[in-house]
């Protein structure tokens, strides 16, 4: 699998999103910036959840090849709640957390996991774009803006919607599934730093991929960049957000 990617703070921030990649898979999270006066009643920060979780699925990617997504993405889960539950509350359900997509190539397989609002999109031979997502944040009571009571409520519960944090389980509520290698030609990864582009600016999800393919991941990052300059960013929403793409292309089996 070749791999590009590009990830951007957004402009006086630390980056809480986080691409890693082997020569079969890659995966891309972004972490949840916190409400300013939330106690996530954990003494590290979400840079350090993302890194670690990162690293603890990179690490079961490279050695169990063949498990199951969800069960890595739960394992990486667990290990990274391991590591800091003797000095935080893992109870707490504003506990730092991460959205997670990932893509690995198996055989003539290509399996792919959505948890959260990091979509990923599969450009198919004929040109056509198929569009993965977990849209259950955007879709949860009341409509938004959402209430932070509300999401405290809902996160990580039935009815509500998951993230890479505290609870393995959320790993088995991720939108997983297939697609055979030969029938797709390239696949994007994105935070919703990125997606902007769709979801704020109207931009098409093919002609989003389209850049992607031909001028590479960061061309994605400078037209989010010069969107939010040109039109802000709807009420309530911040102006500008951690930005990561990761463009995926595999050679024909001709070529290998």
């Amino acid at each position: 699998m070749l791999v590009a990617h590009a990830s951007q703070p957004a402009p006086g921030r630390r980056n809480e999103d986080l691409v890693i990649s082997g020569s079969t898979w890659v995966a891309v999270l972004d972490g949840a910036t916190p409400s300013p006066g939330v106690e996530s009643g954990c003494v590290h920060d979400v840079p350090w959840l993302v890194a670690h979780l990162g690293g603890a699925l990179a690490r079961g990617l490279l050695t169990r090849p063949e498990e199951k997504l969800p069960d890595l993405v739960a394992a990486a889960i667990e290990e990274t709640a391991a590591g800091h539950r003797h000095t935080c509350d893992l109870a707490n359900p504003d506990s730092p957390s991460s959205t997670l997509t990932v893509l690995r190539e198996r055989g003539d397989a290509l399996d792919y996991l959505v948890l959260c609002d990091s979509p990923m999109a599969l450009r198919r031979t004929g040109g056509e774009v198929t569009v993965v997502a977990d849209d259950r944040l955007d879709r949860l009571p009341g409509g938004k803006p959402y209430t932070r009571e509300l999401v405290r409520s809902l996160r990580n519960r039935a009815g509500g919607f998951w993230v890479a944090s505290t609870r393995p389980e959320a790993a088995h509520e991720a939108v997983t599934g297939s697609a055979h290698r030969a029938t797709v030609t390239g696949a994007l990864l994105a935070t919703d730093g990125v997606t902007r582009l769709i979801d704020w600016y109207g931009t098409p999800w093919r002609d989003v991929v389209g850049v992607a393919a031909a001028d590479g991941p960061a061309a994605l990052i400078g037209l989010v960049r010069a969107a939010e300059r040109e039109h802000g960013a709807p009420a309530h929403a911040k102006p500008h957000d951690d930005a990561t793409a990761a463009w995926a292309t595999w050679p024909s089996p001709q070529a290998r």
